[in-house]
């Protein structure tokens, strides 16, 4: 990086570190009006995504004069409209969000064009069209004939609950991005500006090196730890695979598998406690279940998906004879004593003050925050650096302010179709339409939702698709007696396998360029050891005793005991090289411990 770039990176992160300190002034500064904390929230993310084409230290922006242009407008109109639903908003309370004048209704229309186009620049056209669509039907629903159809909302009360009230862009979707989300973006930028990613792979390194098909096992390891803060599928895969991918293919590994064991470890981390790809503090907000709970509910099954893979990676260490990394590959052990402490402190801060001090998840990731931040001061061999913490703190602004934004865009774009299905009603029709096809039974619903998640997770990232799906098939579950927590977790499970599952396979498709060979071979290894992303959904309804781990301990395990002998059984049949009989014998015993 030249010194001009490293000089104007400055500026980014003087605005990443005032986004930061907005952040963590909300936790502690007690009660703000939601219509003072979200618009602020929309107006520090407004220019990470309309003014990204001026950063010099992003590669592949887009620097056509044209979206430079659109993006100032943008920006340059979208600030004042946030800035002046801060400025009004005692008197836009008492409104009940109806729009008074012409000059409300352009804010509110510019409002939600520059929401639309935040996250098109941030993740692409997908989430918006379907946004834009759900706005479409608000707007002209009522010329739509058949039950489908809305009676119709005068436009200022419709505009103005999108915009205006405490609903649409500012509900309770947006109040956990900027309440807790962003606090946990915040810790995971910490531990990643520090020595934390390295202590990751040091430990996972040292724990299963030794092991057959060592290298993989250290990815599977490495993904789990690193997705843990990450919560994304493809940072993952870009930043343990940077070193996981060439390490498997010296050994020996073939590319599509070395690439699957990426793609599919690096999927884990959306489904790993705590952040889980911030959907732990979406279902929070939906659910009303204590975040201590939806963590603990979710920490067997996610520990079961990395098993699975693990069970996997056995198989094809005997198909493909996949040798263990040698001595000389393994780090110190006293390197890997110091590097695990730099995620070890804040982890153990983050769990004391939840768990022992009793304070709000928000408020112990700050303690944890502020610990890893003393540790941005210290190397690998724990001598400070004053040059290394600047770098690092940086590092860390930007990083944070980018991902605070990149989240913002996609949670206001959602709020968009959550608040329309409120409004018109059209949630509780499509939930009456999923009851009418499944005809009141729970497994053809079940079956019907997950195809929902998996083709609306083709293109919307996650959390979003997760958001979305729940909010439509969620009452038809719990209706039919699925339990709430229940509920969430299959949906937000199934909304992940696009992550794996092609045509449109994020994960895999960044794994395959990495290691330079076909996706669809890729995927094919992919699919095989992600087998737990299919299945351990529909054992958490079959086994209900695997999310109680927090209450009936015993049952928990004895539930987990029966899946993982299942997935061993199932991923057995698909590794070896047995013949066919011998093979459907053993699916067929897997499935019995799955799903009796």
């Amino acid at each position: 990086m030249t010194a001009r770039q490293t000089g104007c990176r400055l500026p980014w992160a003087l605005l990443g570190a005032l986004s930061i300190g907005f952040h963590l002034w909300l936790v502690f500064s007690g009660l703000i009006p939601n219509l003072v904390s979200r618009p602020l929230h929309m107006a520090l993310a407004l220019p990470w995504v309309f003014l990204a084409a001026f950063r010099p230290d992003v590669p592949d922006r887009d620097v056509s004069p044209l979206n430079r242009t659109l993006g100032v407008m943008l920006f340059a109109i979208c600030l004042p409209a946030c800035l002046w639903i801060v400025w009004q908003h005692d008197t836009l309370g008492d409104q009940y969000g109806f729009l008074e004048n012409h000059f409300q209704t352009a804010i509110a229309a510019i409002l939600l064009i520059g929401v639309l186009e935040m996250a098109r620049r941030a993740i692409g056209w997908p989430l918006p069209l379907v946004a834009l669509l759900a706005l479409l039907y608000g707007l002209l629903g009522q010329y739509i004939p058949g039950e489908f159809g809305h009676p119709g909302t005068p436009l200022s009360s419709f505009l103005g609950t999108l915009t205006i009230a405490e609903g649409g862009l500012w509900g309770s979707l947006t109040g956990v991005s900027v309440s807790i989300v962003a606090i946990f973006v915040i810790f995971g930028a910490v531990l990643n500006a520090g020595e934390a990613g390295q202590g990751f792979m040091n430990l996972a390194t040292r724990a299963a090196g030794r092991l057959k098909g060592g290298a993989a096992k250290v990815s599977v390891v490495s993904s789990a730890l690193f997705g843990s803060i990450s919560g994304s599928a493809s940072a993952n895969v870009a930043s343990t695979g940077t070193v996981t991918l060439p390490a498997m293919t010296r050994l020996g590994y073939p590319r599509a598998l070395a690439g699957a064991v990426e793609a599919v470890a690096s999927s884990g981390g959306q489904i790993m406690p705590p952040l889980m790809g911030a959907g732990a503090f979406v279902m929070v907000e939906l659910t009303g279940i204590s975040y201590t709970s939806i963590m603990t509910a979710a920490s067997l099954p996610a520990l079961l998906y990395f098993l699975a893979v693990w069970f996997g990676i056995n198989g094809f260490s005997r198909r493909f004879d996949l040798q263990p990394l040698s001595r000389e590959q393994l780090p110190d052990a006293k390197l890997v004593l110091i590097t695990t402490g730099f995620f070890l402190v804040p982890f153990t801060t983050l769990l004391l003050g939840m768990f022992v001090l009793g304070r709000t998840p928000q408020y112990a990731a700050c303690l944890a925050i502020g610990a890893g931040f003393v540790l941005l001061f210290f190397n690998d061999r724990l001598r400070p650096g004053l040059r290394l913490f600047a770098q690092r703190l940086e590092s860390l602004c930007i990083q944070s302010g980018e991902q605070i934004a990149t989240i913002a865009s996609i949670i206001l774009c959602a709020s968009i179709i959550i608040g329309v299905l409120g409004i018109t009603g059209l949630g509780v029709k499509l939930t009456s339409a999923i009851l009418s096809l499944s005809g009141g039974h729970l497994v053809p619903a079940l079956l019907l939702t997950a195809l929902a998640c998996l083709i609306l997770g083709m293109e919307v990232p996650t959390t979003a698709a997760y958001v979305i799906c729940v909010s439509v098939a969620g009452p038809a579950l719990t209706e039919l007696g699925l339990p709430l927590l229940t509920t969430h977790l299959f949906v937000f499970w199934f909304a992940l396998l696009s992550t794996i599952t092609p045509p449109v396979c994020g994960a895999v498709f960044i794994a395959a360029g990495m290691v330079g060979e076909n996706w669809l071979k890729v995927a094919r290894y992919a699919m095989a050891l992600g087998l737990g992303l299919y299945l351990i959904p529909l054992s958490m309804i079959s086994h209900p005793g695997i999310l109680e781990i927090a209450t009936a301990p015993w049952s928990a395990i004895l539930a987990a005991a029966l899946v993982a002998a299942g997935l061993a059984a199932i991923s057995h049949a698909i590794t070896s090289e047995r013949g066919i009989p011998f093979r459907l014998m053993v699916v067929a015993v897997g499935c019995l411990l799955l799903f009796y």
